[in-house]
């Protein structure tokens, strides 16, 4: 059934905008919210100022460096509330003198303007010295806390009024523009404030989630005596012909000595056995097609959506009901199934912790683990860490890995630490994951309590 929307001709013309999109029910609808509360100003009249961030030419990704002291923020490190720092790159000292000008200091809050459109994140104290990329438009404020803008800007109605400034048709894009124009909520200063904390204690719990990780994994590189352990790459080595015929293997890489000086390591400590003889199931998801994904609906879990710290909406895609259903027996993943990634990025395990209603892809993997044998939260943690690490690069040759296959999976080699040693490592990362938790669920009452004052005060002004 077809809808329609009569809209002025004054407000055409006030918007530019002649694209039925924009004045569909919804946003008109939020719109008028934001209007009836009386405490509104378009963002462009708010005090800072808008920065592009640098033309394409001014940086190519040629001269990213593998490590340093100078982050370059890209359009897909731009997620909700806070910028993704899991795979971070980095540029020159040269580079970042240049480009001073696109600097981000604490506060400074980033909107992804091409690509995935609409993100918005504020910087924290840990970010910088860093700059950003074309891909995103920075907001500079003066006059408004930050904290509660990015809170605003990532609640119903300021997201999706993000959205609807979304111009163009086979290319989108956000400008200057479309973000000066944008309608924001003003909430009383004492609120302001409120919701502010909300955000600043999340990122609290976000960074005492990535410090309790971070005591698991020193704990089980310590117990396995691999805590100054760094690979060392040789030029030239020597490798029997019967070795490469009992791996069925002629690849240089595969014969690199740190791999056996890994082993050889961590035979001293502890036994190996291989991670089949842990698993009680396992089953890998499915393709559907591209032309399944849809704008909304039941989310289609990929690899790109799965991290050490759980699933994240990193270009979510979603189907439709109807081949959810028809899925869900087979494809979608229980609590407490150890989820592994074996395409793309292989080598990404996480327990799961919560229920999801969403089908995972055939590049992950399921499995469930007998905890009688290993704990399955200290058994994700190796396989994430250096131990896991090292040998997905073996069996995919040291080139840019594609598959993974689950016959290599199976003969993963895992050290096994004393129950008592496992358990504490165990719990680490639980924690870990607790305080993680924690940290969403402040930020989702951050976005609620805008939420709630934006439809308190509209309500009290009809």
């Amino acid at each position: 059934m077809a809808i329609t929307t009569v809209v002025s001709r004054s407000h055409l013309e006030d918007t530019l905008r002649l694209d039925a999109e924009y004045y569909q029910p919804a946003y008109l609808d939020m719109e008028l919210r934001i209007m009836k509360t009386g405490s509104y100003v378009p963002w462009g009249r708010i005090g800072g100022k808008f920065i592009t961030g640098p033309f394409g030419s001014e940086f190519i990704v040629e001269n990213y460096v593998s490590e340093g002291s100078y982050r370059y923020v890209r359009g897909q490190d731009v997620k909700e509330f806070f910028l993704l720092d899991s795979d971070n790159v980095y540029i020159p000292e040269k580079d970042y003198e240049r480009l001073n000008k696109y600097v981000l200091t604490e506060g400074d809050i980033l909107i992804s303007v091409v690509g995935t459109l609409g993100n918005a994140a504020v910087v924290d104290k840990a970010v910088p010295p860093a700059i950003f990329s074309c891909k995103s438009t920075l907001f500079r404020g003066t006059t408004i806390n930050p904290f509660y803008l990015i809170a605003y800007l990532n609640c119903r109605f300021g997201r999706a009024l993000l959205q609807r400034k979304v111009r163009g048709a086979v290319q989108t894009g956000l400008n200057i523009d479309d973000l000066r124009s944008l309608p924001v909520f003003t909430a009383e200063s004492p609120l302001q404030d409120e919701i502010a904390n909300l955000v600043l204690n999340a990122k609290e719990s976000y960074d005492r989630s990535k410090s309790v990780y971070c005591q698991a994994e020193n704990l089980l590189l310590e117990e396995l005596g691999l805590k100054d352990f760094k690979p060392k790459y040789e030029l030239s080595y020597i490798a029997n012909l019967s070795e490469a015929f009992g791996v069925h293997r002629v690849d240089a890489e595969y014969f690199q000595p740190i791999y056996d000086k890994l082993f050889q390591q961590l035979a001293t400590r502890v036994e190996l056995k291989p991670l089949g003889n842990f698993l009680l199931d396992i089953k890998k998801g499915i393709e559907v097609g591209g032309e399944q994904y849809q704008e909304e609906g039941k989310p289609f879990i990929r690899v790109s959506n799965l991290s050490v710290d759980g699933l994240i909406e990193r270009d979510q895609k979603y189907i439709s009901e109807t081949l959810y259903g028809e899925l869900a027996k087979h494809y979608e993943p229980k609590i407490g199934e150890l989820l592994l990634t074996k395409d793309a990025t292989p080598g990404i395990a996480y327990v799961l912790k919560e229920s999801i209603e969403g089908i995972i892809s055939s590049g992950i993997l399921r499995m469930t683990i007998d905890e009688s044998q290993i704990k399955k939260e200290y058994l994700a943690l190796c396989i994430d860490s250096i131990i896991g690490k090292l040998q997905v690069e073996r069996d995919g040759g040291g080139s840019v890995i594609t598959h993974w296959k689950p016959a290599q999976i199976k003969k993963l080699q895992v050290p096994l630490l004393p129950n008592e040693i496992q358990h504490r490592i165990a719990s680490l990362v639980e924690q870990s994951h607790e305080t993680r938790k924690k940290a969403r669920e402040l930020l989702e009452q951050a976005k609620s309590t805008v939420e709630q004052a934006i439809e308190t005060a509209s309500t009290g002004n009809d």
